[in-house]
């Protein structure tokens, strides 16, 4: 399935939160903190708003956007707005 955001909102592939501490305990599905950073798939049309392009990693707000699954896989759709920065 392909999905193309409209306006000033921007599809994120969500990045999988860490399973493992760092000494070695695994963490539980149910006990992981969600993560806030994705990858950008897909930008809306208001090229004049949306400041990011697809296959940025960037961190968004906690609480933010819709949560879609597209083939098996979570994703998120979010404002332009809840973006907080982009990982370089």
């Amino acid at each position: 399935m392909k999905l193309q955001p409209l306006g000033d909102r921007v599809l994120l592939k969500v990045e999988e939160g860490e399973q493992k501490t760092a000494s070695g305990l695994y963490i539980p599905q149910t006990a992981q903190e969600k993560t806030q950073i994705g990858k950008v798939i897909a930008v809306g049309d208001d090229k004049d708003a949306i400041k990011v392009k697809p296959n940025d990693r960037v961190m968004y707000d906690k609480y933010a956007g819709t949560s879609v699954k597209i083939d098996g896989e979570d994703h998120l759709i979010v404002k332009m707005q809840d973006i907080l920065a982009i990982i370089q």
